[in-house]
Formats: structure tokens, sequence, C-alpha cells
């Protein structure tokens, strides 16, 4: 299917449940996430077929923007741009205009309208992980009608600032407790994923929290992406566990704190500040410039307000992570 523009045309791929989602036929003008792959779209449906949409350049000979929509993903007639990752929405190429984008907005909205869909839900990627592309999106999403259902706060490190400088005074006091006490950073094979997983969990139980994904999906995805997914922790010198880390390498540039625990009988150590700051300096050994400390938004929609002091003490820098809706 194809929607003709003077410059730009838009090429729609659906793939059925369980097939592996269709992939642009031009090469890419960008990096794309690991969440907007064909691979990882496979992985995210429950049953359910996945739309995709490619803007495509033809005198470039190149894919400008790309969407991966769900339909009908937690009912009839709401589709959803991502599945079941942590954010989807639009990556387009660098200095693509908000115009551009009107086309690839119109195609999806006509195509999910033919599709019995009522409703489209879109989950962006963080700001800072390409401003000016969010601007444009935000600004294309406006035009055409579509509300600002949810702003979170999302807090990210840039690996080209130094940690221990930017932290806070009492996190810096943290850090060098556990340092004294001979905690230290460890990356661990995913062998031990089932048991970080727990006692991932069990932190979260402590709290009063759940994890969003079971143990064989997180593990589906390691197997699926295994250069992609790191496995941190540090131990005491016992060798047991004071805080465990799993992140994703979202894109050559950013790693993704996915989750992240620590008992609460360790919290006056805080042991996770040691973690974050392995973790910042594994990021920043591999050439990426972001840690993504995610959001902090409670199951009820409001600012979990004392994990975002935590963030902001940890040195962490504000972008935004935002959720369109429109009827359709």
């Amino acid at each position: 299917m194809n929607y003709s523009t003077p410059a730009l045309r838009v090429y729609v791929a659906l793939a059925p449940p369980g097939q592996l989602p269709v992939g642009p036929r031009l090469p890419l003008a960008f990096e794309p996430f690991l969440f907007l792959e064909p691979t990882h779209q496979v992985l995210q449906a429950r049953g359910c077929a996945t739309l995709g949409f490619f803007l495509e350049d033809e005198a470039a000979g190149q894919t400008v923007a790309q969407l991966y929509v769900v339909p009908d993903f937690e009912g009839p007639g709401l589709a959803r741009s991502p599945g079941q990752a942590s954010w989807g929405g639009v990556q387009l190429a660098a200095g693509l205009p908000a115009a551009a984008l009107h086309p690839l907005l119109e195609a999806a909205e006509a195509a999910l309208r033919q599709h019995g869909q009522t409703q489209l839900e879109i989950r962006s990627y963080p700001t800072c992980y390409d401003p000016a592309g969010a601007a444009a999106l935000a600004e294309a999403l406006t035009q055409r009608d579509y509300q600002l259902a949810q702003q979170e706060l999302n807090y990210y490190l840039d690996t080209r600032r130094d940690y221990v400088t930017h932290l806070a005074p009492s996190e810096r006091r943290h850090l060098r407790q556990c340092q004294q006490a001979g905690f230290v950073v460890e990356q661990e094979p995913p062998i031990l994923l089932p048991l970080a997983y727990e006692f991932i969990a069990a932190c979260r139980r402590e709290r009063g929290h759940a994890l969003s994904l079971p143990l064989e999906r997180v593990q589906a995805l390691f197997r699926a992406f295994p250069q992609r997914h790191l496995l941190l922790s540090v131990r005491q010198p016992s060798s047991e566990w004071a805080a465990v880390l799993i992140a994703i390498q979202v894109s050559g540039a950013a790693f993704y704190d996915f989750y992240l625990a620590s008992p609460l009988r360790l919290n006056k150590l805080s042991p996770s500040v040691l973690l974050l700051g392995g973790l910042h300096d594994y990021a920043q050994v591999n050439g990426a410039t972001i840690v993504d400390l995610g959001t902090s938004t409670l199951p009820t929609g409001q600012p979990n307000r004392p994990l975002l002091h935590f963030k902001r003490a940890l040195g962490g820098l504000e972008s935004h992570r935002l959720t369109w809706q429109k009827d359709l």
C-alpha cells in the first residue's frame, strides 16, 4: 500500500499475529532504536497483528521515518505504539521537518480505521534520545489534533560528565561508604538471570511494587538480544548481592536502566549509587553518551517524588516521555 506525495511516499506493511513484522524496504536513514526493530516488535505481540508504516524518500533511496502499531492491543479498537515495550512512537531522520510526518501519520490513521480501530495511543521515546526529532513529532501530532495524555519526567545521565563530581553530597557520601565497606560492581553472566530477577522482585515487594514483566519474557529478551542486555550487580565482601540492575542498550548512544533494586535493609548505604556509577562507566567505555534512568511514575499515574529526588541527586538531567492519544 502506498500513499504518495511529491517527494515522499508511505509504505504500509501488515504482519499477522506471531509473524515477524515487515521491516522497511529502503535502508533506514538513522540507527533504529532496539524497541523499533522488527525482531523486537515480534516479541511484543500478545496474539495481535503488527502494522508497520515507513516514510520513504525515493530520491535519496532511504526510509526517513518509521512507526510500528499494534491494533486491538488492550481491547477492541485501541491501537498502541508500542505493544509491550517501554516506548515506541515515530523515529525519524535528523533534520526531517514536522510537515514531512503528516503523510506517515495520515496513512497510519487511515489504515487503522480500515482495521476497525477507534483510538491510537503513541508512547514516544524520551526527548533526550533525539530532542529535535521529539520536537518535530510533537509539532506534527499537535497539528493533527492528538491530545497529550501523559507527560512523565524522565531523567538521564550524560556520560560526558564525571559521575562522582555531579553527585549530591549525600549520594557522594553513600558512594564512599559502600566503597569503604568493600562493595564492588560486577558484571554477572546471563545464567544468573533467574536469581537476579527473584532478587529484584523481592526488593520490589518490600516496597509494595511489582515487576512489569514475568521472568519468562525477560529471559526471551536476553536470548533474542544477548549483546543488548546487561546484568550488573553490587556484591558485598561476603559475595551476597547488595543491588542488582538489568540494563538494555537501546542504541549505540544509549543504555536504559530497565530494572534496579536493593533491599530495604541497605537503604542507609544506598548501593544503587555505586551500581549506577558502574553502569555510567560501562556505557562510557562502550561509546554511549546517555544512561536513561527512566520515568518515576506510580501505578496511580502520579509522580514518585522520592524517586525523582534520588535521580536528581545522582546528577540526572531532566527530559520528558510523552504519551499521545487520538480518536480515529
